[in-house]
């Protein structure tokens, strides 16, 4: 049985699944039925001098079939009273003394920072995270992502955080800016143990086209919220890989934060570098329970590839991240449909017709199945991709591994393209239909 156990930046927890800080952490109520659930950790929601919330708050993007496929929020840190907080703490610990619980902060003043510092300490809190990245409300108050996008007024409170703390600092750092690797640095630079990431993200999901506001509506206004949910785990997923492999960061513990639904999810983030995961959208969609299938889907692969903890592969997938210009041209795969899973939607057709390279042929003589056409097949994945049946359109190799060179390799010989019409273009000499065949169709 492999062990769950975490030590995150000496935090310690009986396994990586945390709460994030936000509306399922707002009480001891919901932090304790989440510890009886399963989880191992929570990051308390965010406090700071209590605020006013507005009503309503939240917000999502559905596609299609699927709910809140993206979530919206406009709710902001803790409206209760900093005493009630500390009170439900300490009485948490009490309870759950072996589970993690991080408490989430964002005030201004340096003798605030080192005020509730101490408070948070003295409540039983076993780390605290410093909130940088609310990109709606607070950062309007100089709090939050204002913050988060200004690595110089990071770094400095990150420094006073340190000075002021004796349990490990974890700061939390928004998407909400062009390259991630500033704030990072800056909090490593401030001392920080860990980091976290990624807040939400500046977001309008909608608007209403009766009162023409933005959702959610307050009284027939709007504004930009924060954006999380399954739609924002590859942003999020991408802004982990450049930390975790940048070589003044990737020493400093990860916790991975966004979409994150399923044992899969988790799993994703560990390879990528994250050593712990906090949830918000999908408790706040499905309930605690969720928790259950992450454990039993994350033991089962640790089973199978014979991982006794969960450090055996943290961060296992980045040496298989590289840039473009390291990929190999020489690789092919051309595309092949399953006859027998095939249900005759020509879904693949249409998608490489009007979208991609005109590589696949409506059926013949009868038949219900299209038809690759191997030679101006480039391998681009989209007919797979839009196939309604799983396994039903697969790639297949089709060079022989012999042979690999890349755009880097080929920049440096000097055999890249150089001009407009260079015959060495990629695509010289590829099939593409008469731009009058288009009428015919």
């Amino acid at each position: 049985m492999p062990n769950l156990n975490i030590n995150f930046a000496g935090i310690k927890s009986p396994n990586p699944f945390w709460l994030a800080s936000a509306p399922p952490t707002n009480s001891g109520y919901q932090v304790m039925k989440a510890f009886e659930a399963g989880w191992g950790g929570a990051v308390w929601k965010t406090l700071g001098v209590p605020v006013i919330n507005v009503s309503s708050r939240y917000g999502s993007t559905n596609y299609r079939n699927t709910r809140m496929a993206g979530f919206n929020n406009i709710e902001l840190i803790t409206d209760r009273p900093l005493i009630d907080n500390l009170k439900e703490i300490e009485e948490v610990k009490k309870y759950f003394p072996d589970h993690a619980i991080i408490a989430s902060l964002m005030v201004e003043s340096k003798a605030e920072w080192e005020q509730i510092i101490k408070d948070v300490e003295n409540a039983g809190a076993d780390g605290i995270e410093l909130n940088f990245g609310c990109p709606h409300g607070m950062c309007e108050r100089g709090m939050g992502s204002a913050v988060g996008q200004e690595p110089d007024v990071l770094e400095t409170i990150v420094g006073w955080a340190k000075e002021a703390a004796t349990i490990p600092v974890i700061t939390k750092l928004t998407p909400n800016i062009s390259h991630i690797i500033d704030p990072g640095l800056a909090a490593v630079r401030g001392g920080t143990d860990a980091i976290s990431l990624i807040n939400t993200i500046k977001s309008i999901v909608g608007i209403d086209l009766d009162t023409y506001a933005p959702y959610p509506v307050v009284d027939g206004k709007g504004t930009n919220g924060g954006y999380c949910g399954p739609a924002v785990k590859p942003i999020a997923l991408e802004m982990t890989k450049e930390l975790a492999k940048h070589p003044d960061i990737r020493t400093t513990p990860i916790s991975g934060i966004g979409g994150i639904e399923t044992w899969r999810d988790v799993v994703e983030f560990i390879l990528l570098g994250a050593s712990s995961v906090q949830v918000c959208t999908a408790v706040m969609h499905y309930g605690f329970g969720i928790v259950r299938e992450m454990e039993q889907g994350l033991v089962q692969f640790m089973n199978d590839k014979g991982y006794e903890t969960i450090y055996d592969f943290v961060g296992k997938a980045l040496p298989n991240v590289t840039e473009w210009k390291h990929l190999n041209l020489k690789h092919k795969v051309v595309a092949k449909i399953n006859a027998d899973k095939c249900i005759g939607c020509d879904l693949c057709y249409i998608a490489c017709d009007d979208g991609a390279h005109q590589a696949i042929a409506l059926p013949k003589n009868g038949s219900r199945i299209p038809e690759i056409i191997d030679e101006n097949c480039v391998g681009c994945n989209l007919c797979s991709l839009v196939c309604p049946v799983e396994e039903c359109i697969t790639m297949e190799k089709r060079d022989d591994g012999t042979q690999h060179v890349t755009w880097d390799e080929k920049t440096q010989a000097g055999t890249i393209p150089t001009t407009f019409n260079d015959d060495r273009a990629g695509g010289k000499g590829h099939y593409v239909p008469k731009p009058t065949d288009a009428l015919k169709v």
